[in-house]
């Protein structure tokens, strides 16, 4: 299975110190030359922008001529529609791993199936790559954006609350 990373599962992993478990997850993954410069950019956070230039060995780069990105993508980011691109031309057996609603309802359309930061943290915290409260608390001190509900949901499932044990009254 080819995995696929945009910009910004990369960015809120690398800001809270999770990024490999990607690794653990899924061995390699390979990112399109914009997500690249997305992770370049000087207003990336220091850390991702340092990450980016010294890309673990687990990271494969991409070059944008090696993928064609259809016009119909013209209204996502460069980081979004060259990962599109990049995962398209890895069908079938491509995961995409994104969070932006938009991206990922053109990718989900093209047949290319995504993840998100989310469920990356649960599926490395099912694998014990992970300690989710930790991870989830450090995600919540960054600019990630998710339902409260839905976070609070994921906790639950990972951690159910203990049930209380209420015996029948004897007869």
């Amino acid at each position: 299975m080819a995995v696929i990373a945009d910009t910004s599962p990369l960015n809120y992993l690398i800001l809270i110190g999770t990024d490999d478990a990607l690794a653990g997850l899924y061995q390699k993954v390979l990112i399109p030359e914009q997500v690249l410069q997305e992770l370049q950019h000087p207003e990336s956070p220091k850390i991702v922008a340092e990450w980016a230039t010294r890309l673990p060995a687990w990271i494969e780069f991409v070059p944008s001529n090696t993928f064609i990105i259809e016009p119909e993508l013209a209204d996502l980011d460069p980081g979004e529609r060259s990962a599109i691109a990049l995962a398209k031309t890895h069908l079938p057996g491509a995961l995409l791993v994104m969070d932006d609603w938009k991206g990922r309802r053109e990718a989900e359309r093209r047949g290319i199936p995504t993840i998100g930061t989310l469920g990356v943290l649960r599926d490395a915290t099912a694998q014990g790559l992970v300690n989710l409260p930790a991870a989830l608390a450090r995600l919540r001190q960054t600019s990630f954006r998710a339902p409260d509900d839905l976070m609070t949901a994921l906790l639950e499932a990972h951690n159910p609350p203990p049930t209380t044990y209420n015996p029948r009254p004897d007869s």
